[in-house]
């Protein structure tokens, strides 16, 4: 069906294992290439007592006639919707509270769902918070050890695992103005609150299939590092997967790449800040060796101060075209607000160096609509970029620009989506292109129905599964709001009216709100998340 070459063995399914689908929102390619899906895939495949398939938009495994387990990978706020198609053509109820002994369990598990899963928590009758290394085979063992017991005795079973989150057995709690005042269990012998799982191994996940048919094709990816030093207050992948974590090279980073180098030459270094891993330029210098002059190596992206023309010239050598930096914006007033310890000369330097080292292309990524951010401070963006193109002529500049977005488990999550982003993309537009700039926006009203759900509550599943259909356009999920609003969308019993859209997405949340995934314990307490808010947006007077 694929053409595929495995980097595991897969276990042959005994008699009685475990019948499980793994599922992911989007097309096989988009799918296949996802680290995480191809992870827990394998993950469950090595297990002789599950017998797992996969399931994608476009195409999928042989079936199962009847499944136990139904898992579902989701890295995009937005694909919510299309977690309820995949339900309703595997016959499996989308509301959990409607589903009964025979119908499969149904978790979720990625960065979406680790952040804030209270939106799609009806959907769900697990979800898995954290690092899949410890978690999933947890998960497994306890399911197998009640996978007799009715449905309500499984949920409390699963729910004794450290970091399985079961969201029936959580009620929330409001006020008569509707305001949430708190998630408590429903039960006792429920821990009142479930504290994200971090993996602490020395390794790091790799490809576990490599395929032509992938959206990046045929590429190995190794994963270098997992969360970053940084902290940029809005930034989840550093502060949700805290502490910063470094695979080994001996033990973690050469075996991966060896491995993959068997059957494909393209190796992709994954992690938020890979520049950052304290033996990288090891791992460079190695890969600078003749035997891999004929693989092409590429990075995600690096931090500006970290590029030297060493790093320029070997992957230059290697076959990349271009490097990527995250600058936040041009104003170094914005860089401290949101703590992007990066100076401007910084940022110059790592234009040369890319230049020097053979490198055509600079991609840098920046926001709009940022806490505080005054009009100035995106002409500063402007600035900087034609600046550059002026100093490192020949080199092809492009700027990806989005609106900021409020993250659970992030400093700036208080703070509300700012509608002069807007225009603000729009200003930037107009001072880049004629001058040759490439400007890559993205798209300002997504990035609001994105906020709408990464700090919503439970409330917002109707309006969730009354998209479905119609969820590819802004239109169709505004309809969907309205509607559940209205009273013309059914409810689940129980269910109040979904937030005020204005609340919920561009409004600044005082610090005693109690915040939807207030039970759901990430890698720092709400208060040191308060002191970073803080000094961020109250910094210090200079002496």
């Amino acid at each position: 069906m694929h053409q595929e070459t495995l980097l595991f063995e897969p276990a042959q399914p005994e008699a009685g294992a475990l019948r499980a689908v793994l599922a992911f929102p989007s097309t096989y390619s988009v799918g296949i290439t996802s680290l995480g899906y191809q992870v827990v895939w394998a993950t469950l495949a090595r297990r002789p007592d599950v017998d797992v398939r996969r399931l994608f938009t476009d195409r999928g495994d042989p079936v199962h006639r009847r499944c136990d387990l139904f898992g579902l990978s989701l890295s995009w706020e937005l694909d919510g919707p299309v977690l309820l198609d995949l339900l309703e053509q595997q016959r499996i109820p989308i509301w959990a509270c409607e589903r009964g002994d025979d119908d499969p369990i149904v978790f979720g598990g990625g960065p979406v769902l680790t952040a804030n899963p209270e939106p799609l928590a009806p959907f769900f009758d697990a979800v898995l918070l954290g690092d899949g290394e410890l978690l999933l085979p947890a998960f497994i063992e306890a399911l197998q050890a009640c996978r007799d017991a009715p449905r309500a005795d499984r949920l409390v079973h699963l729910a004794g695992v450290s970091g399985v989150y079961v969201p029936a057995l959580y009620e929330p709690r409001y006020g008569a103005d509707g305001e949430l005042l708190e998630v408590v269990p429903r039960r006792s012998g429920i821990p009142a609150t479930i504290s994200k799982q971090t993996w602490q191994g020395n390794t790091l996940s790799h490809s576990t299939v490599v395929t032509p048919e992938a959206a990046w094709p045929d590429i190995h990816m190794v994963e270098v590092v997992r969360s970053c030093p940084e902290l940029c207050r809005f930034c989840l992948a550093s502060y949700l997967t805290l502490p910063f974590r470094t695979a080994s090279l001996d033990d973690g980073l050469i075996p991966a790449v060896e491995k993959g180098l068997t059957v494909t030459r393209r190796l992709g270094l994954l992690g938020a800040s890979v520049t950052q891993h304290p033996q990288f330029a090891d791992l460079l210098q190695w890969l600078d060796q003749d035997r891999f002059a004929d693989t092409r190596v590429s990075v995600s992206s690096v931090r500006a101060a970290t590029v030297t023309p060493e790093l320029g010239r070997i992957l230059a050598k290697r076959g990349s075209k271009s490097l990527t930096i995250a600058i936040e914006s041009g104003s170094e007033r914005m860089r401290e607000v949101v703590n992007k310890k990066l100076a401007t000369e910084e940022i110059f330097a790592a234009a040369h160096y890319a230049k020097e080292g053979g490198l055509s292309g600079l991609k840098l990524y920046g926001m709009a609509g940022l806490p505080t951010e005054e009009e100035a401070d995106v002409e500063a963006t402007a600035s900087l970029l034609l600046d550059l193109k002026k100093a490192t002529p020949g080199l092809r500049l492009s700027l990806g620009v989005s609106t900021f977005v409020p993250k659970a488990h992030t400093p700036f999550q208080w703070q509300g989506v700012r509608p002069e982003a807007e225009k603000r993309l729009k200003l930037l537009a107009k001072r880049l292109k004629p001058k040759g700039v490439e400007l890559r926006p993205e798209s300002y009203g997504w990035s609001v129905i994105q906020a709408l759900l990464s700090r919503s509550d439970r409330r917002l599943a109707p309006v969730i599964a009354a998209a479905r259909g119609s969820h590819e356009s802004l239109g169709g999920w505004k309809r969907a709001y309205r509607a559940v609003l209205a009273g013309e969308v059914e409810r689940p019993a129980g269910m109040p009216p979904p937030p005020p859209w204005e609340e919920v997405v561009h409004s600044t949340w005082s610090p005693e709100r109690v915040l939807p995934w207030e039970h759901l314990r990430g890698p720092l307490s709400k208060e040191v998340l308060q002191g970073h808010a803080r000094r961020a947006l109250q910094p210090e007077p200079h002496r």
